[in-house]
């Protein structure tokens, strides 16, 4: 387990998404961090995030991304995590932690916190485990 690699992890997750996006929605990753935008438009950024964070942990390495923003956030803070632990057989796992979610629950109006639900939060899902199935199907390093 090497920076690179946990470079690599994060970089395949960011392809899995643009390949979900068919065309409609893309990542671009660049030294200052990651945006996820229309890209038909290049405009407007859905979420924003930092540059990757490699951390490497005995046999686990997991790449974090500071979510700073964009459409898709109510406001800067929370993370995505990627990461791969174990040496046999290895886990792999999405964490978002923190996220604060501009179609999120809010008090009023109270039907706010389904169109998260239904909407976004399945994107994500759906997102993650293409992205898992590709990476056992293609092989980890």
């Amino acid at each position: 387990m090497t920076e690179q690699g946990g470079r690599d992890l994060g970089s395949s997750y960011w392809r899995a998404v643009t390949r979900f996006g068919r065309g409609l929605v893309g990542a671009r990753e660049r030294a200052e961090g990651v945006a996820v935008r229309l890209v038909v438009l290049q405009r407007p950024v859905l979420l924003q995030l930092g540059p990757p964070e490699v951390a490497i942990d005995g046999d686990r390495i997991a790449c974090r991304y500071a979510i700073q923003g964009g459409l898709l956030a109510r406001r800067p803070g929370g993370s995505l995590t990627l990461s791969q632990s174990g040496d046999g057989r290895p886990e792999l796992r999405v964490a978002v932690h923190g996220f604060h979610p501009r179609l999120g629950a809010r008090t009023r109006p109270h039907w706010s916190g389904a169109l998260y639900h239904q909407l976004e939060h399945r994107l994500h899902l759906a997102i993650s485990r293409r992205w898992l199935r590709s990476l056992t199907q293609d092989g980890l390093r």
